[in-house]
Formats: structure tokens, C-alpha cells, sequence
């Protein structure tokens, strides 16, 4: 650690037995204080294709300096993403460049257009509120490479009231930890947790850090997801990553007073999405970094043993990347059986988003509403979004569906869905696309408010290139 009276800088290290990405080697400081070399773990990204990239991440306070050498090739452009940061690169030689912070940001830096073989730097605050080891019901991963076989014995049994776990590579025989009710779990930076933290049936939980779980190599027999939420509520999750999992990085199942923040996630393998959401209520979603291999951010109505409406879901101040199908998407899966599933009272507000890239056309769609098995969506506001260039796919997609592959029967109704403030800059071929099922599962009251293409402000459906189908009812640009 290097730290001054205002400046100060926490790094991390990466124990041995992961793999490190040279194709940087990555400096920091404090303004005025000594270089500190810091190793970027090796990240594997997009499912297409799937290739290494790296991850950088750290703490720091006031202002720090950061400088890159690129060791692949040399520096002929470098971009910083996302670009709303405004950040620019400074050239100090033909591989190197460097650039200052002064609030804590989630980056992508970019050298020559290469988006897959990127340093995704991750700057975050220094941590305040880390809970005291003292308390009971506090268990603190630290450090170090450690082999843990009692950690879940360890939890549930009353007599301890502090759990240190050296830090490192936590390889979990039983493959999964159940969390008891009114625990702390406080994953310390340069804490890799090879397993699945699950929160079944639980209350008043508490999952933060700076650690990270990790399920990549030493994981790929181990957990199938990252967290699990299972009819659980009052649970908090911070500062932590997770590396990719087989199946999502957070899964909430009919569980509510869910709060997620400043959280990132990285994932290739098939239905890896990011945070997804099954019959949950009242959920915030704040400061993540999401780069998946299917849908960022996905919320549903009923799906397997959830029941329930889905409603009062905000997702705010993030970044998505979604190498494949949605960065965000609502409403596919419902309660068929029944009357059907609500989804409702959702907002999606001052978010980034940087890739979508999918070349089938039923899932294509940044902002996605896609009510199929009875479903009603209706409330639903998208506010601030900026979308930057993507590969393939389309800006909006809101349909009432009848998928053959997931919904035995069509979605009721999509209603009151407001888009204002919605910043395209891309190709101004990309369409947008609206469509009912029939005149009953209808779409009824869209309103879109500065949608910008390019800087060119969009005040009809032909000039934002939207495919209008039938059933579409009260479609408003204001």
C-alpha cells in the first residue's frame, strides 16, 4: 500500500496458482508517491470466440495515476470506455500510456480497437464499512492460497464468532457454503473463493469485500453459479467480482429487499448471464460492471419453484457488455398455469452500454422487453442510457411473444413503458423493433423522449428506423 495525508492506494495480489495476462504490465501512484507494479489476472471473455483478456483492480482515495505498457504490440490508438467517462489517454512512449482518476471508475481500456483483448481496470473507493471481525456472525476470508474443507461446519456451528480463512485460492470440497441467517461474509482483497455462496430460506445477510469468486479453472467442477438467492430477503451483496461461472453470476429466486452494489461479473460459457431474477420484488441494482456471455441483467415473473409478481426492480449508475444476446431483458418467463405473472414498476437509469452481439434474430435488442407465458409488463422506464457502437443486434426490441423455445403459451400485455433520454452512437442502419401478438396481447403506451442517433434527435418511428408490427397502441415521441 502507498499513501500520503489525502492520496492513498490499495493493491491486491493474485496468488500464484492463477493465471496472470502479461499483455500488460500496469503501474500506479499516488500523485508524487513511488510506482507500484500490479499483475492483471487473466479473464476470459466472449463465448463466440473465447479470449483472453485482463482485470486490474484496486482501491484507492483522492487521486491516483495510472500507467499502461502495452507488451503485444505497440500503441497506435488507445480508447478508454466508457467513453461518457471522458477519459483520454496520454502518449508517454510508443507502448506506453498513461491517465489520472480522481473518483473511482470501471473501465475498459482499449489499444488499437481490440475490445477482447482489453484491460478492464476496476477503481474502486477505498472500503469504510467492513464489518467487525469481532461480532458474531462474522466470517473473514483473507489473503493467502488456503485449501478449506470446514468452512460450512464452521458457520453453523455457535461457537465461533470470527471465521478467518487465509486468502488465496479457496478450493470448497462441498462445492457450495449455505449461508445461515444474520451472517457476514467479508471476502478481503486478494481472496479467490472457488465455490458458490448460497442464501436459502435466509434473512439479514450480508456478502462484501473485495475478493472474488472465482470459477473459472479451479472451478469448472465446482459451483454452478456465483450467489444464490433462494426465497431469501433483507440480503446485501458489495464489492466483490465473479469470475466465470458456469451458469449466472447472481441468481435470485422469489426472494426481496435484495440490495447488489458495486459488483462485476465475467462470463463464456452458455446461459452465464449476469444478475437474473425470477418472481423477486423490490431489488436495487447499483455501480456494476457486467461483461456476459448471455443477458446482463434479466428479470422474469414464475420459472421453476418461484412464484410470484415481479415488480419495484431499479438497475442504476452501471455498465453492461454483452458479448452475447441482451443487456437487458424483461419478461420471457411467466406463470402460464395461471392468470399469468406482473412484472412491474422497473427502471433502468444512467447506464452505459457497451457491446451487444447476437446474430439470432428472436434475441436480439439492448433495451428488451419480450412478454411471453401470460406475462404483463407494464411500468417500466429506461432514463439516461447510452449506447455505444455494438456488433449486431438492435436498440430496442419490445414484442408480446409466443417462443417455441421457452413459452408454452404467448405473454398477455406490454404497457406504459417510457424511454427518456436514450444516446445511440453507431451505424444509422441499426433498427428498433415493436410488435403485439394480437389485439387483446397488445403493446399499449409507449412514450420516447430525446432518443438521439448520432447526435440526430428521433421524432417519428421511420426517422429511428423502428419496425412497427401490428397491435401496437399509442406509440408517442415527444
Amino acid at each position: 500500500m502507498a499513501k500520503t495525508a489525502v492520496n492513498s492506494l490499495v493493491v491486491y495480489p493474485i496468488p500464484r496458482a492463477l493465471p496472470k495476462n502479461n499483455d500488460f504490465t500496469v503501474h500506479l501512484r499516488t500523485p508524487g508517491g513511488e510506482w507500484v507494479e500490479t499483475e492483471a489476472l487473466l479473464v476470459k471473455v466472449d463465448m463466440h470466440y473465447v479470449r483472453e483478456a485482463s482485470l486490474v483492480k484496486f482501491d484507492f482515495g483522492g487521486e491516483v495515476e495510472v500507467k499502461i505498457a502495452c507488451n503485444r504490440e505497440p500503441v497506435k490508438e488507445a480508447v478508454i470506455r466508457p467513453l461518457s467517462t471522458g477519459i483520454k489517454a496520454e502518449r508517454v512512449d510508443e507502448r506506453t500510456i498513461k491517465f489520472r482518476l480522481s473518483k473511482p471508475q470501471k473501465l475498459s481500456v482499449e489499444i488499437n480497437g481490440d475490445r477482447f483483448h482489453n484491460l478492464h481496470l476496476i477503481a474502486k473507493e477505498l472500503e469504510t464499512n467492513q464489518p467487525d471481525p469481532a461480532d458474531p456472525g462474522v466470517a473473514v476470508i483473507e489473503p493467502r492460497i488456503h485449501r478449506i474443507e470446514d468452512l460450512q461446519e464452521k458457520l453453523l456451528d455457535n461457537r465461533y464468532h470470527t471465521l478467518y480463512f487465509k486468502s488465496g485460492l479457496h478450493h470448497i470440497e462441498q462445492v457450495i457454503i449455505n449461508v445461515p441467517s444474520g451472517n457476514k461474509i467479508y471476502v478481503e482483497g486478494g481472496a479467490y473463493v472457488a465455490g458458490s455462496f448460497v442464501c436459502d430460506k435466509v434473512e439479514n445477510v450480508q456478502i462484501s469485500g473485495r475478493g472474488m469468486i472465482y470459477l473459472a479453472e479451479f472451478g469448472r467442477f465446482s459451483a454452478f453459479r456465483g450467489v444464490r438467492l433462494m426465497y431469501a430477503h433483507h440480503i446485501d451483496i458489495s464489492g466483490i467480482s465473479v469470475i466465470d461461472p458456469p451458469h449466472y453470476s447472481i441468481y435470485l429466486g422469489q426472494s426481496h429487499q435484495i440490495r447488489i452494489t458495486d459488483f462485476e461479473s465475467f462470463s463464456t460459457r452458455g446461459w452465464s448471464d449476469g444478475i437474473d431474477m425470477m418472481s423477486c420484488c423490490d431489488v436495487e441494482i447499483d455501480n456494476v460492471f457486467m461483461r456476459n456471455s448471455d443477458d446482463c441483467i434479466a428479470i422474469y415473473g414464475h420459472r421453476w419453484g418461484y412464484y410470484g409478481d415481479t415488480r419495484n426492480i431499479t438497475v442504476k449508475n452501471s455498465t453492461l457488455w454483452a458479448d452475447v444476446a441482451h443487456p437487458t431483458m424483461i419478461g420471457t418467463h411467466g406463470d402460464y398455469h395461471a392468470e399469468g405473472t406482473l412484472i412491474e414498476n422497473i427502471t433502468f437509469e444512467n447506464i452505459d452500454i457497451l457491446e451487444h452481439h447476437e446474430p439470432q434474430d428472436n434475441y436480439q435488442g439492448c433495451l428488451t422487453i419480450n412478454a411471453g407465458d401470460k406475462n404483463t409488463v407494464r411500468h417500466v422506464t429506461y432514463r439516461n442510457i447510452r449506447i455505444e457502437p455494438f456488433e449486431l443486434g438492435r436498440i430496442i426490441d419490445i414484442r408480446v411473444i409466443w417462443n417455441p423455445d421457452y413459452n408454452p403459451v404467448p405473454g398477455n400485455r406490454i404497457e406504459q413503458i417510457t424511454f427518456d433520454g436514450i444516446y445511440y452512437n453507431g451505424s444509422d442502419k441499426t433498427i428498433s423493433r415493436l410488435n403485439g401478438f394480437d389485439a387483446e396481447r397488445c403493446i399499449d403506451g409507449v412514450t420516447i423522449d430525446n432518443f438521439y442517433i448520432n447526435d440526430r434527435k428521433i421524432t417519428d418511428s421511420a426517422s429511428g428506423n423502428f419496425e412497427l408490427g401490428e397491435h401496437v397502441n399509442r406509440l408517442t415521441f415527444t
